[in-house]
Parts: structure tokens; sequence; C-alpha cells
């Protein structure tokens, strides 16, 4: 097993109701910017609850955080927090609020000259601006970690950020809101929780054997309950198993002491970044044709996890090639496609992957994969095969 740290200091709020405790676990006079996306929890009573649990607070909102959270709507952001002296920030939606709000938490304390620098330079937040969580959205984890990735449209790019500074100081989680959510985003959040997990998963075997038993045991409850997730999202159990699965899935302990992948993220975010595609349908675009290409390096693994968690018999290699048509199935079952081509904003098969790929380049040398094995070249016929 590989020596590894872990720090999981944000104080989890899981359940029912959870929202009244976040008077509690803000510092007494702080001066509160509440940020979301869209509006959608003025809808669906997240907000009247949280506004209720705010009583007493001094409060300033920001609403409008996109679902690929965009660098210049946060530099509004930044500019209401610095002008009306902000100490503390509550993130109430899902990862793209939650990512868009550590964004704000270190840039709020950065004193170089171009907070952009920070996701362009790769700096690391020791000390953030505190914030706490109300997640509305299960999918990315981000109410347990302390990363976020970043959208800067008119550069084309999507860049990842992190640091201790940036786990939140508490979370509330409440699965009641998962019956509010329309289809596309419950498909989305399954999708996004399971490929998590497979990137931290599926490398090759190790001695890390609580590890695969765990990562293991998300992706089963995933493929159990996804059904009953998609038809009956208001039923409180299940929804409670999914926005934990979510959690599990990122909050940092199925990484530890293992090798991981998150190759598939790295060209997922480049055509999130080129065409708007929803994060977690670009994982489901790339993942299949990924591990096809990688399959003589991931075929044990493979083999283990249609074993385990699928419950197939066969050779070695019948059981990986099971396993990734079994993987592809899944995705289309829950009407999330696994071809870029199903997207008709994209260019050319001629045209997208070659573009991807070029902007990848400019941002960081493509070694990527487990074994650092997956160049340039590798990229462009993984993306070729995914369209």
């Amino acid at each position: 097993m590989i020596n590894f740290n872990l720090q999981l200091p944000v104080h989890l709020f899981f359940g029912k109701d959870a929202h009244k405790n976040i008077a509690s676990q803000i510092p007494t006079g702080s001066k509160v910017l509440v940020t979301y996306g869209g509006g959608s929890i003025k809808n669906n009573g997240v907000y009247e609850n949280v506004m209720s649990a705010l009583e007493g607070f001094e409060v300033v909102e920001f609403g409008g955080i996109e679902a690929n959270p965009e660098y210049t709507t946060l530099l509004r952001a930044l500019q209401i927090i610095k002008e009306e002296n902000i100490t503390f920030m509550l993130a109430v939606g899902g990862g793209s609020v939650i990512d868009g709000t550590k964004f704000l938490s270190s840039a709020a304390l950065y004193d170089g000259d171009d907070p952009w620098d920070i996701l362009a330079k790769g700096i690391r937040t020791e000390v953030g601006l505190p914030f706490g969580t109300v997640l509305t959205l299960p999918a990315t984890g981000s109410e347990m970690n302390s990363g976020a990735v970043i959208s800067r449209k008119e550069l084309g790019q999507k860049r990842p950020m992190g640091g201790p500074g940036l786990f939140p100081k508490f979370s509330i989680c409440d699965p009641t809101v998962v019956a509010s959510l329309p289809q596309r985003q419950l498909s989305n959040g399954i999708v996004d929780a399971f490929t998590h997990v497979m990137e931290q998963y599926m490398t090759y075997p190790t001695s890390a054997t609580l590890q695969d038993r765990i990562s293991e045991g998300i992706l089963a409850t995933l493929i159990e309950i996804a059904p009953k997730v998609m038809s009956e999202p208001c039923d409180y159990d299940t929804a409670a198993n999914f926005m934990w699965c979510c959690n599990m899935a990122l909050n940092g302990i199925i990484q530890k002491g293992v090798p991981t992948d998150w190759s598939i993220h790295a060209l997922g975010h480049e055509l999130t970044a080129l065409y708007g595609i929803d994060h977690a349908r670009t994982l489901a675009i790339v993942l299949p044709s990924m591990y096809r290409y990688k399959s003589d390096k991931k075929q044990a693994k493979l083999a283990q996890f249609a074993q385990r968690v699928l419950g197939l018999e066969g050779s070695e290699q019948e059981l990986a090639t099971k396993a990734i048509d079994q993987i592809e199935a899944f995705f289309n079952s829950l009407e999330v496609p696994t071809k870029l081509s199903a997207y008709d904003n994209v260019d050319s098969a001629e045209v997208a992957p070659k573009r991807a790929v070029e902007n990848l380049a400019k941002i960081r040398t493509i070694k990527l994969g487990e074994h650092g094995d997956i160049l340039e070249e590798d990229a462009l016929a993984i993306l070729n095969a995914a369209y």
C-alpha cells in the first residue's frame, strides 16, 4: 500500500432538516455571502430554509453561478466580497456552485495581481476565506473535499485548483432535495459519482484490499439504486444512499494508498471547455473508449470489477470486455450518450478530437493515466474512438 496523508476536516450534517445546524457553525457576527446558481433553490424550499437559518446574520446574496462555474462571473462575486467586507460564505447548490465558492475562498485572500494565476499556475491554497455548503445536487463530492474546477470561456479552458485551505468548514446534506431534481441532473450525478470511483479504482491490482472493497461497494450500490433514483427520487432511503455514494466517491478515502488515473477527467474537461457538454456526460463519452484502448494494462482490474461487482464469469480477457460493455450499457440505460457525435453542437469527427487534444496540450504535457503512458497521439486515438 502506498504511503498517504488523510485529512477530512469537514463537519458533515447528513439527514432531514440538517439545515437547522447552519447557524451554530458560522462565527457570531459574520457577514455572510450566500452563493447559488440559477435560482432553483427558490422553488424547492431550500432558499427559505437557508435564509431562516441565517436570521441574525448580515447576509449578501450572489446568484447566477453557471453549471460550469465561469471565471468572469466569479470575478463579479469577488468584487462584492471585497466591497462588502464579507467574512464567511455559504454555497447553496451543487458541485459547480461549491467549486465556484472555493475559487472565491482562494481569490479573496490572494495577494497577487491576477486571480487567474491561482488556476493557470496551479497555486495551492493554504488558507482561504471560510465557507460552508448546503448541497442541493449530489454528484461531485465537492461538499467534502478541497478540489475545484473553474472554466474560462474566453480562453476555452477548464482548470483545476485545490489545497488544504479549501475544505468547507461544514456541509449540510439533506437527501430530501433529490426529489426536486430533473432527470438529467439525476443521471448526471450517478454517472459522475460512478466515474469518480473508477478513476481511483480502475488501474491495476494492488495490496490495498480495503480500498478496493469500499470502491466496489460504492459502484455496486450505484448500479443497484440507479433505476429507483431515476423513477422514485422522492424515496428518502434511495435518495440518501445516492447522496452518500456521491460523497464517498470523492471525499478522499478511496484514493488513499492506491494509484489513480484521472485521464478520463482530463479529456472530458476539454470537451466541456470547447462544447459546453455537461461534465458527467463528457466522462460517459470518454470512459468506454479509454478502457478499450488501455484494456491490456487494465485487464486484471476490469476482470476483478466484472467478477465482484457485476457477478460475471469467464476468462480474464472475456471479463474485461464484458465489463466495458456493461458499463457503457449502464450509462446508456440512464439516457447518457457514450459518443461525442450524439451532441449536435460539436465539430466534425476530423476536427473535434484534434481540437480537444490541442487544447489540453496548451496547458499541460500530455502524459496521462496511472502509468503516465497516455501521450498526445494516444489521447487523439481515444477521442477518435469516442466520436
